[in-house]
């Protein structure tokens, strides 16, 4: 079977098809050939496999509750981010007891090692413990298991992850934050501020020391907030930043989420889901890690009974797309914040590398005319993980 596809960015047509060795190759074609056009006036894309570096489960499964975590659950959530495009994610875990982050890590460690799925998973994101305790920069986090960065702790918690902790979100607002962040840099490991109370000061300290990432850039925050300063405008300004964004309208409104593209540069925005376990879920009501939440028609996470967000059920599918009507940008670079853009960063600070376009690992997209998109092909390393059924 073959596509005839255009290019994300350049907009040349180009073939997919299967070589004699059973490999998945991308060929040019001449510009004369007709796309092929199907009902509808679909068109068929080929974009880079997607990366997604904030998702802490899917359609049930929930990466921080160990007790009820198995190593098929985790393969679930690989296949059906595949299913979604994305190639790559880093599994989140979440502020919890010493006891409970490390089983969750040590379960997604193992994971990890499997020769199909664990390719997906390149690290683990650890966001929190060392985070602010305070109602607002918390966010949905215990304020019980909120505490300082703990270097000894994070290396217990590192060997339970058998080394694979790449990115971590913490607060700069503790005395031990800024050692914490040096340590980070020296390990290979991306420091990131987030759930933060932090001055000014205390944040572009953090950023001298190594960090280099604010983690879903304008959430995680008081409602209110001193009109200047405050750490919201201290982490825009910082060139040196990178932003991860959630771009499904409710955490950030348009208009802020256009700010901060313009003010950060396209060049330094990452796009995330930050999906949460009931992501893929139909509406209503569903308890995790002790908490009551609220999974809305329009696709918004809250705590039962509050206007407070508890993470998201958006895909980065989806980000891409609402990242371009929102932030008013081209298809082509919303695309690269949701794949280009996080490998590079893991791979700068990060000390992994992954393959994308280049390396054999791309989707096919069906943008339809009303400009959804769907996953028609994932390939990675030239073999397909994934194709729509009504595609075979």
């Amino acid at each position: 079977m073959e596509w005839l596809c255009r290019h994300y960015k350049t907009k040349q047509p180009v073939k997919v098809e299967m070589d004699e060795n059973q490999r998945w190759q991308v060929t040019p074609v001449s510009a004369e050939v007709e796309l092929e056009i199907g009902p509808g006036d679909r068109e068929l894309i080929l974009a880079p496999g997607l990366m997604d570096m904030q998702i802490n489960g899917y359609c049930g499964v929930d990466f921080n509750q160990p007790d009820q975590l198995s190593l098929e659950k985790i393969f679930s959530v690989v296949a059906a981010q595949r299913a979604l495009g994305v190639a790559y994610f880093l599994p989140t875990i979440t502020t919890g007891s010493f006891e409970r982050m490390s089983r969750s890590l040590a379960l997604i460690a193992e994971a990890m090692e499997d020769d199909n799925w664990g390719q997906s998973m390149p690290g683990i994101h650890m966001e929190g413990p060392y985070i602010s305790a305070e109602d607002g920069p918390r966010g949905a986090h215990p304020r019980e298991e909120a505490r300082p960065p703990d270097w000894e702790e994070f290396l217990r918690l590192q060997e339970a992850a058998r080394g694979n902790i790449r990115l971590v979100t913490l607060s700069p607002e503790y005395p031990e934050a800024l050692d914490f962040i040096a340590n980070l840099v020296k390990s290979d490991v991306i420091p990131a501020i987030g759930h933060t109370n932090a001055t000014p000061e205390q944040i572009r300290q953090a950023v001298d020391a190594g960090a280099v990432m604010s983690t879903h850039l304008g959430n995680g925050s008081h409602a209110m907030v001193p009109r200047h300063p405050n750490y919201i405008w201290t982490q825009m300004s910082e060139d040196r930043l990178w932003a991860g964004l959630i771009a499904d309208g409710f955490h950030l409104p348009p208009d802020v989420f256009k700010a901060m593209v313009r003010s950060k540069g396209e060049h330094r925005v990452v796009l995330v889901s930050d999906a949460v376990s009931v992501a893929g879920l139909p509406p209503g009501h569903y308890r995790t890690l002790g908490m009551e939440v609220e999974l809305q028609a329009e696709g918004v996470v809250r705590l039962s009974g509050t206007p407070y967000l508890a993470g998201s059920a958006l895909t980065l599918l989806r980000a891409v797309t609402n990242a371009q009507e929102m932030g008013e940008i081209p298809f082509a670079v919303a695309v690269d914040m949701a794949s280009y853009h996080p490998q590079r960063l893991l791979a700068e600070h990060g000390g992994k590398t992954v393959g994308l376009e280049s390396a054999g690992t791309f989707t096919v997209l069906e943008r339809a005319a009303d400009q959804t998109l769907k996953v028609e092909l994932l390939v990675m390393g030239h073999r397909r993980v994934y194709q729509a059924e009504q595609s075979q």
